[in-house]
């Protein structure tokens, strides 16, 4: 895509003259970022504890000495001490703690008015703020910006003011999906065999990989450093390990979440009057790419391998 036409069919924030990123990238190519939102959760799950998940998921990310960002939602335990306290050992840990609503409202729901959601970014500010960590950064919940182009507005006018950046997603995954099975699974038979589900879980996670890396080629004629969406789950608390192995042997490496946020690409506001969903989704949409090869593997929501798992009896 030529500069000229990027930047006519794209808003900056800020009134700034930024590089569409047809420069040397900073970081080495197939780097990524690592976020985890929804967290903590304080109920228990199948296997774990909540503190066990929280454990695991930090353990896996030690091993790999990857630092990642953690998405409050506060509701879901982080205004309560217990959990609080699993969110504390994430900064203590040295990772970044993140704003995700207090309740995981839906923005582009008629039933969430503006005014409303931007007092749970302001209350949940409240109860993270303290944390070691803390960062100003806000991650949409399902990813989406507002319905309208007067809550996309109204809330990107709030972050400006609070001194907070979105902190997009390139490289969604559909892995609460996979949770939800797991738990099902696991709820119903405790000493089920629920390998199957891994190996597609982690083909999963692969795929999207490469199709959002090739996406990025596309769109901006390089690598970017990606920043992965995962969540504070039993899935990722059992697996993560095997997940970021996986990566590794395909040729991806992890960065910290500062040196992703820094590149260039992640000042875009696309210019859409439903913003959201991945940040090179929405660039290829306001492009014009529509169905571009490979396009319907990125928004099923893992049916492709929810589709294998129901033919081995899942």
């Amino acid at each position: 895509m030529g500069r000229r036409l990027t930047e006519a069919l794209f808003s900056f924030s800020c009134a700034l003259a930024i590089s569409l990123g047809f420069t040397a990238p900073s970081v080495a190519a197939q780097t990524l970022a690592l976020s985890f939102d929804d967290g903590p959760h304080l109920h228990d799950t199948p296997i774990l504890s909540a503190a066990g998940r929280n454990t695991a998921l930090l353990a896996a990310l030690a091993r790999h000495q990857a630092k990642a960002i953690l998405f409050v939602t506060a509701n879901n335990g982080a205004n309560q001490p217990a959990g609080l306290a699993l969110a504390r050992a994430w900064g203590e840990a040295g990772h970044v703690i993140g704003n995700h609503t207090m309740s995981h409202l839906d923005l582009n729901s008629a039933a969430t008015t503006l005014a409303a959601y931007q007092q749970e970014v302001l209350d949940c500010d409240a109860v993270i703020r303290d944390l070691p960590g803390y960062r100003r950064w806000f991650r949409f919940t399902y990813l989406r910006e507002g319905n309208t182009p007067e809550k996309r507005d109204g809330m990107r006018a709030l972050l400006k003011a609070q001194g907070y950046r979105n902190a997009y997603v390139t490289l969604d995954t559909s892995d609460w999906r996979f949770n939800a099975l797991l738990v099902q699974i696991l709820l119903a038979h405790p000493d089920a065999d629920v390998q199957p589900i891994k190996v597609q879980y982690i083909a999963h996670v692969l795929q999207r990989a490469a199709a959002y890396r090739a996406l990025a080629q596309q769109l901006q004629g390089r690598d970017i450093p990606q920043m992965l969406l995962l969540h504070h789950n039993l899935i990722n608390a059992l697996w993560l390990d095997e997940v970021l192995s996986a990566l590794k042997a395909q040729g991806w490496t992890f960065v910290d979440p500062e040196t992703a946020f820094a590149d260039p690409i992640y000042r875009l506001e696309p210019d859409r009057p439903v913003a959201g969903q991945s940040l090179l989704l929405s660039m290829a949409r306001v492009l014009g790419l529509g169905r571009f090869p490979g396009w319907e593997r990125l928004v099923d929501d893992a049916d492709y391998e929810m589709a294998l798992l129901k033919a081995q009896g899942f």
